[in-house]
């Protein structure tokens, strides 16, 4: 079997405010938009899909709070990373330092959308 990677599901509290990061902030292109239900991205050969969480999974909390996940959405640029985290930062968007890797031919620098998922933004050296 050889598997190939199509979309990404998040599973977000207001797909809209999510919608807005993804499309206004980083820049991916929406492709399909159901009105606060459900969302689709597209990122390069993929897709980021955004989809409203059951309130049984909300566990009585009050909205907009912020996920503590296991999860890492990565998206390559080909800009220059330093001046894209530093737009990112100037839009309010929580960014980490810069990193790299012995060995490793690439930048990384993670950030973290208005609901606390993870992204990761990275360069070829």
């Amino acid at each position: 079997m050889k598997l190939s990677l199509n979309t990404i599901i998040l599973y977000v509290q207001n797909v809209d405010s999510l919608k807005n990061f993804y499309n206004d902030i980083l820049g991916l292109e929406i492709i399909e938009d159901d009105g606060g239900i459900w969302t689709l991205l597209q990122a390069g050969n993929g897709y980021v899909g955004l989809h409203k969480m059951g309130d049984q999974y909300r566990n009585g909390r009050e909205p907009e709070f912020k996920f503590h996940n296991n999860a890492k959405v990565v998206f390559e640029l080909q800009d220059d990373i330093n001046e894209a985290r530093q737009t990112l930062i100037d839009k309010g968007v929580e960014m980490r330092e810069m990193k790299t890797f012995d060995n490793y031919d690439y930048w990384l620098c993670d950030g973290e959308d208005p609901e606390g998922n993870v992204f990761q933004l990275k360069q070829r050296k």
